[in-house]
């Protein structure tokens, strides 16, 4: 039990809510450009576009069947030797992002496949152009079908920041290794504490999901 209270001074709570904060930065700018180009990318793969749609679906195929570790090892370790030196926070953003936005178009594709063609059909006997039907028919009606889909993906970005330690991101996985590593009688406690802070934030993010799942509703 001293562990514990010993483990939970201050200054440990305080180093792990900073990394905490450097998690919960990667990730919400992570899952906002995830977001914005995964559907993009789904869109383009479901539109069939001739040449674009099969190029972007090749990318994304090889992309969703790589290792998250690789891609964060190759943005950070790799594109140097291109002449692209990003930092530490901006490669994994980056790493995050593009694995993640190739995760998202697939989901959204299948989102707008779940879609009857027959309201693109009758948005197009309406005067719509296929665009337009696209934007003000379908894919609304997909987002609310993609949402559970989509949650889960988002939580599971929350998480696998945590790979990220392996490039010394300060975050809350890598702040925690370092209390424990000054001594090792805190393992326990920060794995605990680890559990709660990550639940607390993936819950609260699928909380809010279900609200706005309720708000499209």
């Amino acid at each position: 039990m001293q562990n514990f209270i010993d483990a939970y001074s201050w200054i440990n709570i305080r180093f792990l809510l900073e990394g905490l904060g450097i998690t919960i930065e990667v990730s919400v700018i992570s899952i906002v450009i995830s977001f914005i180009l995964g559907t993009l990318l789904g869109i383009i793969r479901y539109a069939k576009i001739k040449y674009l749609s099969a190029i972007v679906g090749f990318i994304i195929d090889i992309i969703r069947n790589l290792p998250l570790l690789l891609i964060i090892f190759f943005t950070y370790f790799g594109l140097p030797n291109i002449g692209i030196k990003p930092e530490i926070i901006p490669a994994a953003i980056m790493a995050l992002s593009i694995f993640e936005s190739s995760m998202v178009a697939e989901i959204v594709r299948s989102g707008i496949n779940s879609i009857d063609y027959g309201q693109t059909e009758g948005a197009l006997a309406n005067g719509l152009t296929k665009w337009q039907a696209l934007r003000i028919i379908v894919l609304p009606q997909a987002i609310k079908n993609m949402m559970p889909a989509l949650v889960s993906q988002f939580i599971s970005l929350v998480k696998d920041t945590s790979l990220a330690t392996i490039i010394v991101l300060p975050e809350l996985m890598y702040h925690a290794q370092i209390i424990y590593g000054q001594n090792t009688n805190y393992i326990i406690p920060m794995f605990v504490a680890l559990a709660v802070l990550y639940f607390i934030v993936c819950y609260s993010l699928s909380l809010f999901a279900n609200y706005l799942h309720k708000h499209i509703a």
